[in-house]
């Protein structure tokens, strides 16, 4: 692909891409639906524990707990750790807000923590000297942002002697591998991935969480439904049921299990154009000065994002928006939020890339003349 980037660059014309990203569908996604809802059982239901079977096999793990979201799926993770009131839990600013909502929701302190500029994701390093500095951690949440995941194999076993319990936060991650090549879930962490609108499977809206036990299992079920033990079919098969502890409405519904049912089939066609995709903006990208593109590792990763890091970003964010351009922000880093200004802290590397970083239009739609069409753009935006 060569795409003319200099000051007087003529941008290409821009074909019918959609402004902003959107779910990919495969065509079996409306008949699946339709199937459920002539079941008339729109619920947590059969099709929901076969989307379950479906993600554990694909992960290739005993067991997948589906539930409403990532966030719900977060929730619940912590729970069935233990983390609770006054337990310490060191989670990256830079992530979604929905992450430390979740540590907050259990009652946990959330110990920010910085970030390494190149991948935007936590290192080992980063981690342990927020655990040596923390008073109580109980908990590592590890963002695996862009799709890339996160290794933490030389510090397992101190976290460990620590109690410290790693809870990965896989919502961009659904696919991708780790640098031991096994699928992220599958590495004996308690796991929680989104199959939200445009991540990398949808459900329509959706999460999952990989227990690491029989116990978290049960535990995980037993919140998403209020408390409740039995299934749908037991429950309609009685004139009791029980409710054995604490739960919330967080279970999966038929419907959009059934959505991420006709997608599982497609995932190697999702990896194969994603990372293709990416690679075509790495090449476009090359020929750009200032502009650094942030490492999702794409041999491995199913990449969600495409981030570069600019100068002048705001003005660059404005002119591209301005020429119909779906650039985003991902994220404003959390500790600077007025919501949780109360654990604010010095994260320099943080601060830095938030006034640099901007998401290019990245999902499956995508051709490489939409590309040319961005990368030339950008390149006019930035100017001389």
């Amino acid at each position: 692909m060569s795409t003319p980037t200099g000051p007087n660059a003529t941008v290409p014309p821009r074909p019918d891409a959609r402004r902003n990203a959107s779910p990919y569908l495969y065509g079996q996604e409306a008949a699946a639906v339709a199937r459920v809802l002539e079941s008339g059982q729109y619920g947590h239901s059969d099709v929901t524990e076969e989307f379950e079977r479906g993600v554990a096999a694909f992960l290739g793990v005993p067991d997948a707990v589906a539930v409403a979201s990532g966030t719900a799926a977060l929730h619940t993770a912590l729970l069935a750790a233990g983390i609770g009131p006054g337990d310490e839990v060191v989670v990256p600013s830079m992530t979604f807000c929905a992450t430390v909502q979740a540590v907050l929701a259990v009652g946990a302190v959330p110990v920010f923590v910085d970030v390494d500029p190149a991948t935007l994701c936590v290192t080992d390093r980063l981690v342990m000297e927020a655990v040596d500095a923390s008073t109580a951690a109980a908990a590592v949440i590890p963002v695996l942002f862009g799709g890339r995941a996160v290794d933490l194999t030389t510090i397992r076993a101190e976290l460990a002697a620590r109690d410290v319990v790693v809870i990965e936060d896989a919502a961009h991650a659904f696919g991708s591998r780790t640098g031991q090549n096994e699928k992220v879930g599958a590495s004996g962490d308690l796991t929680c991935f989104s199959f939200g609108p445009i991540k990398n499977l949808t459900c329509g809206q959706g999460g999952a969480v990989i227990p690491r036990t029989r116990e978290e299992a049960a535990a995980i079920r037993r919140m998403r439904l209020l408390g409740v033990v039995q299934s749908q079919a037991e429950r309609a098969a009685t004139t009791r049921y029980r409710v054995e502890g604490f739960g919330l409405r967080y279970q999966m519904s038929s419907l959009t299990a059934a959505i991420g049912l006709a997608q599982l089939p497609h995932m190697a066609d999702i990896e194969r154009t994603r990372r293709t995709l990416w690679r075509s903006y790495q090449r476009a990208l090359a020929g750009l000065d200032g502009v650094r593109l942030v490492d999702v590792d794409p041999d491995r990763s199913v990449p969600h994002l495409c981030q570069v890091r600019v100068p002048h970003r705001d003005q660059v964010f404005d002119e591209l928006r301005a020429r119909g351009i779906g650039v985003g922000v991902h994220y404003p880093p959390n500790h600077l939020q007025p919501a949780f200004a109360r654990w604010k802290r010095p994260l320099p590397a943080t601060e830095q890339v938030t006034e640099e970083i901007l998401s290019l239009p990245f999902h499956q739609h995508l051709t490489e003349t939409d590309i040319d069409h961005v990368v030339c753009a950008l390149g006019q935006a930035l100017g001389p």
